[in-house]
């Protein structure tokens, strides 16, 4: 064969794989949307449904709690859900609970169910929401939430993005879970009684730092909820919002990181009963002396410590009310980035994650405001908020993976920075910081008012 002949071949191959890749290109990618979010319909649909919302509302003279928690370890080793595909967890160091707390006053039963997950995902969540339906649990609302532990087990989230990065699918982990997700909240409706209920704010700020800015600002407080019987036992129900990732990586035990050990603690001294829920967790990192188990047992136990000693408010929840409700949230077109201006498009995110679920469910107990957020919110949004919501009167928790997910909510200034959070996990595009912002401000106004 002569040389131009080979020349006319190579290039009619490099022309055709030219031709492949643009073509893929084309049909995989697309520029990343600045329009301002206020100009869009999904901004001013969801806007409007919040204006509209009306939460369901009781009162009464009396509080009744219980609570109960259940082992949801599996029988044999699956994947590790967290940073990078581990494999199976080769020893458990720390069996998995779900725990679950109810409230009522009589009229209207809310319960919470935390699990040591890295997230509640929306199938699981929907398969545990029509177990309690086919059990005919006498529950108004159910609010998801998870201890976000980095070394806790799989097998939960169906789908490709499932399979690849999250320990994929397995029935029998399914089943598992809303078995004893069951059990839990069986427990603790079986188990109420009256209840005085207290709200408490501790600082925490030495255990807890901004992991991208430094000086930036982070929510340092603990927020805990305190249920006591007339019987002396007590409960609590706690958020702080340093990341559950102390423990390595490299580490292949099954564990719920410094969570697990703080409720571990808490239960070995003043409660019977310990519930941990992350809170403002994005932008949050621990300030731990190292990733040791037993380093990460001492990072609870300080943490325990303070808990005695740094309250900063203390106030008694005495109106016997309860109010409810969900916000389904619209979202902009799906912005999963691989560089500044170019992101997958949205068929392609949608295909490899399948259903987010995203919404708020909102929860007033007396004076005290709790949304549940399916995206990890920055905890740099905090203290806006919380001064809103003091000025009207209303303690303010927020709690995440409510068994949703949509990714990170970080400011929109952190966008275009090289930061993990925002460049693989900020689902949503640009402006999506300032959309939740202008949601929770309007939500804890629409609450008060």
């Amino acid at each position: 064969m002569s040389a131009k002949k080979l020349f006319k071949i190579l290039g009619k191959i490099l022309l055709g794989v030219f031709l492949f890749i643009f073509l893929v290109g084309i049909l995989t990618l697309t520029t990343v949307d600045r329009t301002p979010i206020q100009e869009q319909e999904f901004y001013k649909n969801t806007m409007a449904e919040l204006s509209g919302i009306k939460l369901k509302e009781s009162e009464a003279s009396f509080w009744l709690a219980g609570w109960g928690k259940a082992n949801m370890t599996p029988s044999h080793p699956v994947e590790l859900v967290g940073y990078a595909p581990r494999g199976n967890y080769e020893f458990v160091q720390d069996s998995s609970y779900v725990k679950a707390l109810s409230l009522s006053n009589g009229k209207t039963t809310v319960a919470w169910l935390s699990y040591e997950l890295l997230i509640v995902h929306p199938h699981l969540a929907a398969a545990v929401e029509k177990a309690i339906q086919e059990a005919k649990l006498p529950v108004d609302q159910v609010i998801f939430t998870a201890t976000h532990t980095h070394a806790g087990m799989g097998g939960y989230m169906p789908g490709p993005l499932g399979e690849m990065a999250f320990g994929g699918y397995n029935e029998e982990t399914v089943e598992l879970i809303v078995k004893q997700s069951l059990i839990a909240l069986g427990s603790s409706i079986q188990t109420q009684d009256t209840v005085s209920i207290q709200y408490k704010k501790i600082d925490a700020s030495e255990f807890v730092a901004n992991r991208f800015i430094k000086d930036d600002p982070i929510e340092p407080s603990i927020r805990q909820l305190i249920f006591t019987k007339n019987s002396g036992e007590k409960a609590t129900f706690f958020t702080y919002s340093a990341h559950a990732t102390i423990l390595s990586s490299k580490f292949m035990g099954l564990s719920g990181d410094y969570p697990f050990y703080l409720m571990q603690d808490l239960e070995k001294e003043e409660f019977d009963f310990a519930m941990f829920a992350a809170g403002t967790v994005g932008s949050h990192k621990p300030l731990a002396s190292g990733n040791s188990p037993e380093q990460i047992q001492q990072y609870a136990h300080s943490l325990d410590s303070i808990m005695q000693v740094k309250m900063t408010y203390f106030s008694t929840i005495n109106r016997h009310r309860i109010a409810y409700g969900k916000l389904p949230l619209q979202l902009r077109e799906p912005h999963l980035r691989i560089s500044d201006g170019i992101r997958l498009r949205p068929w392609l995110f949608n295909y490899l994650l399948g259903e987010t679920n995203v919404h708020f469910d909102i929860t007033l107990i007396g004076n005290t405001l709790m949304i549940a957020s399916s995206g990890e919110i920055s905890g740099v949004f905090f203290k806006k908020w919380e001064d809103l919501a003091k000025a009207e009167g209303l303690n303010l928790i927020i709690t995440t993976f409510n068994g949703g997910y949509m990714g990170y909510i970080t400011p929109d200034e952190y966008y275009d920075r090289n930061f993990h959070e925002v460049r693989e996990m900020n689902w949503y595009g640009p402006g999506n910081g300032s959309y939740y912002d202008d949601l929770i401000t309007s939500l804890i106004q629409k609450v008060a008012n």
